[in-house]
């Protein structure tokens, strides 16, 4: 196994503010694609709420993680909750649920 695959990750990110309606899950596939590397999805949740799963490399996921927290993203950010955990894996890249 490469150095990456041991240092692979899963980071659950849930975004807060005005950022349904506004192409934030396109954008962040888009952006988890620029990064490479990073697996996952993005989906709208009921309360107005965006939910990240990406899976990959730590650095990668933060990268990930730093961009949806600047002011680069569409709509407007209010917050961003995330918890760490070991990798699942069964996603075939990065997709928008």
């Amino acid at each position: 196994m490469n150095e990456d695959a041991h240092d692979a990750v899963r980071v659950t990110a849930w975004v807060r503010g005005q950022v349904q309606q506004v192409g934030f899950r396109w954008f962040t596939r888009a952006h988890a694609l620029e990064i490479g590397g990073i697996s996952g999805f993005a989906l709208n949740l009921d309360d107005g709420r965006v939910q990240i799963v990406a899976e990959g490399p730590r650095e990668n996921c933060h990268r990930l993680l730093d961009w949806l927290r600047s002011a680069d993203t569409p709509g407007r950010v209010d917050g961003v909750t995330e918890i760490w955990d070991t990798v699942r894996g069964g996603y075939d890249g990065f997709a928008i649920r």
